[in-house]
């Protein structure tokens, strides 16, 4: 059995379940709970024609139909999964037993929780002692972000469910202010959807939460009437001035021996209950986490329960921490390193072309030492995605490789369709100078090259290939950078150390924005030209460490012209 929140949408009522065709029950009985307070009791469901099939509490499935209708959406209810093999009864009978040890009172809740955490259990034990999912359990343990007045308000029923669950999102300022409004018989207090519009949908920035120079800001400065408060006119202005201070912030804390900082994305809030304390010289990392309304909060010495088991795994190992803790840094995926394993393939293919000699001899070498390939077979060049497939398609390398193939197969006199007999070739190749022959070789050698393999890297090495000649960043590329510090640090490659501190915060889709932006020169944004990330430079290198090969060169290798092939 798994406890889990399903959307209601994903639920049905089972052909198990005994009232299965009987019609829509009465429900005004729970209604009013439900309505309130929600489901309580998980569900019993079992997986069913694609969604999942209520076994056991049908009437709660009617009700929360009911409230949606009402009011247009409800939070999605916890349920049992069955698995194959359960038996329903006894599953019912072990849910009725957890939910009857539960206090009706959230409040209660919460504070036993609290004590429950405090003496070291999880919140997947709690969940499991009390019949709860555990996200109920955080939703209990989230009360503690809420004020002590506004505990006290909930805990006697001054204040609904629905508004204690967006409060709980607030910042304490944020509290405080709605609390006055609250308390204030001739003010209204939104509550909640309302509150969560109150909460979201501005642009209130106090300067109170500003990491920089006031002076450093030029745009208009709102005070209320008494002058106790004042607030930023130019939201897009503090934003840029704002994501370079929490850009410095890390800096500094890097600067400090933390093994790393970690920007949560703007409203993206900490738990810190799903953290442990680990000190900066056993691997503790930073947290920086920041409010929609700009207020930036640090969280320093912490691991999440993952990392700090991963830790304690190296230390038994005998490994060293600074090898095991996790550090935020540039990543490939699998998706990525198929796009590279082809494309650096097709430009160094493309390079093998006009170095014949070259390709005579590796093909030489494969006949003493079969490897890869050679049989003679051409690389089927797998695409694990449409969009790279198309993408190589698209590419300038292989257009110019496919040209090629057309003029040597004239050679050859082979068509598309229909290659001639081993007899025919060679007799071919007898009237062909020496020049046309090695052309046919170096033909075959770089179709037989393979994608991903270690020749790839050894000829692009040693041709120092440079890979812009005949390729571009296009946006497959950019789309398969998934994780937001290879973005960061994209970003200051393509557009400068400043605009990514200014956008350090900023989600993953705006920073692919502003790269491709620069690149092709839109959005206002000046036109970056000859920009080749490491990964597709020979040999290569991790993103934001070290500049392009086009701009690189230190030392003899400053002296060596790359090879370049014209691309028609």
């Amino acid at each position: 059995m798994q406890l889990a929140h399903i959307e209601l949408k994903d639920l049905k009522i089972s052909k198990t379940n005994m009232r299965y065709r009987d019609p829509a029950p009465d429900v005004s009985d729970i209604l009013p709970s439900i309505r309130q307070k929600g489901v309580l009791m998980p569900l019993l469901v079992r997986p069913e024609d694609g969604k999942y099939g209520v076994v056991a509490g049908r009437r709660r499935w009617f009700s929360l139909k009911s409230v949606k209708e009402e009011v247009g959406e409800v939070a999605a209810p916890p349920c049992a999964i069955m698995e194959e093999g359960d038996d329903a009864d006894a599953i019912e009978a072990s849910l009725l037993e957890n939910v009857a040890r539960r206090d009706a009172d959230p409040m209660r809740e919460y504070e036993t929780f609290v004590r429950l955490i405090t003496q070291g259990r999880t919140v997947d034990h709690i969940a499991a002692t009390f019949g709860m999912t555990t996200t109920q359990v955080k939703q209990r343990l989230a009360l503690g972000n809420l004020l002590p007045n506004i505990r006290d308000a909930y805990r006697v029923g001054e204040i609904d469910d629905e508004t204690v669950r967006h409060l709980t999102l607030a910042s304490p300022a944020q509290q405080r202010k709605w609390l006055r409004l609250f308390n204030d018989p001739e003010q209204y207090a939104p509550r909640g959807a309302q509150l969560k519009q109150w909460l979201f949908g501005g642009q209130e920035i106090p300067t109170g939460h500003a990491l920089f120079k006031l002076a450093d800001y030029s745009g208009q400065i709102i005070e209320d009437l008494f002058g106790e408060v004042s607030y930023f006119a130019d939201a897009d202005l503090f934003w840029a001035l704002q994501n370079r201070a929490i850009a410095a912030k890390r800096d500094a804390h890097i600067k400090a021996g933390w093994s790393a900082v970690e920007i949560l994305e703007i409203g993206q809030r900490f738990q810190p209950w799903d953290h442990v304390k680990v000190p900066k010289k056993k691997g503790g990392k930073v947290f920086i986490s920041v409010s929609h309304d700009g207020e930036v909060t640090t969280f320093d010495g912490l691991l999440t329960q993952k990392e700090a088991k991963r830790l304690a795994k190296a230390k038994d190992a005998g490994e060293s921490n600074a090898q095991k803790a996790a550090v935020t840094h540039p990543a490939i995926t699998k998706g990525m390193q198929n796009y590279l394993d082809l494309h650096r393939h097709a430009v160094v293919r493309l390079t093998l072309l006009a170095k014949p000699e070259t390709a005579w001899r590796l093909a030489v070498a494969h006949m003493a030492v079969p490897t890869g390939h050679w049989r003679v077979s051409a690389d089927p060049q797998r695409a694990n995605s449409k969009a790279i497939g198309d993408s190589i398609a698209r590419s300038p390398a292989q257009a110019a490789f496919e040209a090629e193939q057309q003029a040597v197969y004239v050679l050859l006199g082979w068509s598309d369709d229909a290659c001639s007999s081993l007899a025919d070739v060679f007799a071919n190749l007898l009237a062909l100078s020496d020049a046309e022959v090695q052309r046919v070789a170096a033909f075959f050698m770089a179709a037989s090259l393979e994608a991903g393999g270690d020749v790839v890297e050894d000829m692009g090495a040693h041709f120092k290939v440079d890979a812009h000649l005949a390729w571009q960043p296009d946006d497959c590329f950019l789309d398969l950078v998934r994780d937001r510090a290879t973005l960061n640090a994209m970003l200051a490659e393509v557009a400068g150390p400043e605009i990514a501190a200014a956008n350090v915060a900023e989600k993953a889709k705006t920073q692919r924005q502003i790269v491709q932006n620069c690149l092709s020169g839109s959005g206002g944004r000046q036109k970056v030209e000859g920009w080749l990330p490491g990964w597709m430079a020979f040999p290569s290198h991790p993103i934001g460490q070290g500049l392009s090969p086009m701009t690189e060169a230190t030392g003899d290798e400053a002296d060596v012209e790359p090879d370049r092939i014209a691309v028609e």
